[in-house]
């Protein structure tokens, strides 16, 4: 188990940074939080975990598509606890609407919250990191995958994996170790709205990689980045259906086809022979 001393964590008042803020603090890791905000249910379950890890944490304020001021938050952190060892950027928001729906402002909004948030963040970070750091982005299965009615989302984590990616050619030789984590669903608020208003296509095939409950996501998550991996990705349906997809392209392809077609005749939409 790593010894990290100072995790800054964008998006960590709910969802997946959320979860690994509050294993960080029960580990005694000093934690900053950017966020836009936090509830009072959330704050006290990391007062909690800070209290049983005997460690510190802050709020900052931030919005992940205002660069000057996630370039302020990461500075305030800096000074408050000092260099981050661990930077994760959680970050981001949900879209599942067919393109043929899909208006330019949604499309433009997540990609401004979910790639461009992730270049503020590095961006941000990097300066303040030393050799032995770790900065690890969240993409998504999505991002090496993608999905039916995923023109927004699947283009903003795909191209968050490529930064990932070029950053670790860049960092890795100086010394600061990169980690993308591209996990399949998971049981957050996101994913609870995207379940509430999604296209329902879409919602039936990504039962391919599974739905993952929170807990078990941010173990292995937080295990993955323990270990100094590059490419982090929760359980053994994502892991295969990650391998098939880059591995076996064009038996992937005829299979995602083949479901596809189903739902979208189960939904009533229409399918060409």
């Amino acid at each position: 188990m790593k010894n990290w001393k100072h995790a800054l964590i964008s998006g960590g008042g709910s969802g997946l940074g959320h979860g690994l803020a509050v294993r960080l603090l029960r580990r005694g890791t000093s934690v900053s939080v950017l966020d836009l905000t936090v509830s009072d249910e959330r704050r006290s379950a990391l007062e909690a975990a800070a209290e049983q890890g005997r460690a510190r944490w802050q709020f900052v304020e931030a919005n992940i598509t205002d660069e000057a001021r996630v370039h302020a938050a990461v500075a305030d952190a800096v000074l408050a606890f000092g260099a981050p060892d661990l930077a994760i950027n959680s970050a981001g928001i949900g879209l599942s609407r067919a393109f043929s729906n899909l208006r330019t402002e949604d499309f433009r909004r997540v990609i401004e919250v979910n790639l461009i948030g992730s270049y503020h963040f590095a961006a941000a970070v990097i300066p303040q990191l030393k050799p032995g750091a770790r900065l690890a982005l969240i993409a998504s299965l999505a991002g090496l995958v993608s999905n039916y009615s995923y023109a927004a989302y699947g283009t903003s984590k795909f191209g968050v994996v490529g930064l990932a990616t070029t950053l670790r050619y860049e960092y890795e030789p100086r010394g600061i170790h990169i980690s993308c984590i591209c996990p399949p669903e998971v049981k957050t608020p996101l994913v609870t709205q995207e379940r509430a208003d999604g296209d329902p296509v879409a919602m039936d095939v990504k039962l391919i990689a599974g739905s993952m409950e929170l807990d078990p996501a941010c173990d292995q998550m937080l295990a993955g980045l323990d270990a100094g991996r590059w490419m982090i990705i929760p359980s053994f349906a994502g892991k295969a259906t990650a391998f098939a997809a880059q591995h076996m392209p064009g038996l992937f392809y005829r299979f995602m086809d083949k479901t596809i077609r189903k739902y979208m005749r189960k939904h009533g939409v229409a399918v060409i022979h």
